[in-house]
């Protein structure tokens, strides 16, 4: 049998490795805040403009199909609508593809069919 001092000096390894592991899964104290709340007369900042304008150029797919509708969409036929439609960015929709819907006015979304023959232009 082991002796009473034994028996306390195990109990209280145990129950300090108890504590250090508790230690480790507690989450630290937020810090405290450097800048007081501002007073209440103090003015908010101005909002920024929820609808912002246009841009001035907005796409025109009319312009680009001329040259584009019944074309291979290469890269450089897929450039060249781009800046004939002046927008500033272009994708390709192959059939069956899973495209994002929100509108951008910037955006010329050229359809092509399965052998990878523009059919449609449009902005969007």
């Amino acid at each position: 049998m082991e002796s009473p001092m034994v028996l306390r000096i195990a109990s209280l390894s145990a129950a300090c490795t108890a504590l250090v592991a508790l230690a480790a899964c507690a989450t630290p104290a937020a810090p405290p805040a450097s800048d007081p709340l501002p007073p209440a007369t103090a003015e908010a900042p101005p909002m920024s403009d929820p609808n912002p304008p246009m841009p001035t150029d907005p796409c025109d797919a009319e312009t680009a199909k001329p040259n584009a509708i019944g074309q291979v969409a290469t890269a450089e036929v897929v450039e060249r609508a781009r800046i004939e439609a002046n927008a500033e960015i272009a994708r390709v929709l192959k059939p069956g593809m899973m495209v994002t819907m929100e509108f951008r006015a910037g955006r010329l979304n050229i359809d092509v069919d399965e052998a990878n023959v523009i059919t449609n232009v449009r902005c969007g």
